[in-house]
C-alpha cells in the first residue's frame, strides 16, 4: 500500500464477474435454480445476469470446470443466504467443508454466499427500492464496521 492515494484510481464497488460456464443453458438453469434474477441479455456463447446496478458475466468456454481453485471465489450477496442454503440442500448441491455458506457450480467456480444484512457493502436507498429489497437492514456490526470508516448513517453530511 503506498503512502499517497492521490495518484491512483479508489476502488468503489464491482460492475461485474465474469464466469466461465461449459454451456450457458445448462447455466442459466443452474442458476435460475438458486437465485431469483432478471436476465439483462444473453447471445450464443454469453448471458448477462442482472443483480440491481451490478452483474454476472456468463461465458461459454471449452475446458470450464477442468480444474478447481481453492482460493479464486467470488462473494455473492443476498438478501437471504438461509435461503440460498436451504435451495441447495433441496437440489444435492453440495457445500464446501469451510466456515460460512460456498459452493461450487457444476463447472468449478466457487461461490461465498453472504447477507447483505451483515456486511459493510451498501446499497443507496433508491437502488433497494428500486429492487423490491427496501425493507433489508444492516446488523449493528455492519453499521459499527461502515461508521469505524466514516459511511455509517449518522456520519452522511
Amino acid at each position: 500500500m503506498s503512502d499517497s492515494d492521490d495518484d491512483r484510481a479508489r476502488l468503489v464497488g464491482t460492475n461485474h464477474v465474469a464466469l466461465e460456464v461449459g454451456d450457458i443453458d445448462d447455466a442459466l438453469e443452474f442458476y435460475d435454480s438458486l437465485f431469483a434474477f432478471d436476465l439483462r441479455s444473453r447471445g450464443e456463447t454469453k448471458a448477462f445476469i442482472d443483480m440491481g446496478d451490478q452483474f454476472v458475466a456468463l461465458a461459454e468456454t471449452d475446458g470450464a470446470g477442468e480444474t478447481d481453485d481453492d482460493a479464486r471465489h467470488f462473494g455473492l450477496v443476498v438478501d437471504d443466504a438461509d435461503r440460498v442454503e436451504r435451495r441447495l440442500e433441496e437440489l444435492g448441491i453440495d457445500r464446501l467443508d469451510v466456515p460460512g455458506l460456498e459452493f461450487r457450480d457444476p463447472w468449478g467456480n466457487r461461490f461465498q454466499i453472504v447477507d447483505y444484512e451483515e456486511i459493510q457493502f451498501t446499497k443507496a436507498d433508491h437502488v433497494l427500492e428500486g429492487m423490491g429489497l427496501d425493507d433489508l437492514e444492516k446488523t449493528d456490526g455492519a453499521l459499527e464496521e461502515l461508521g469505524e470508516k466514516g459511511l455509517g448513517p449518522d456520519d452522511a453530511s
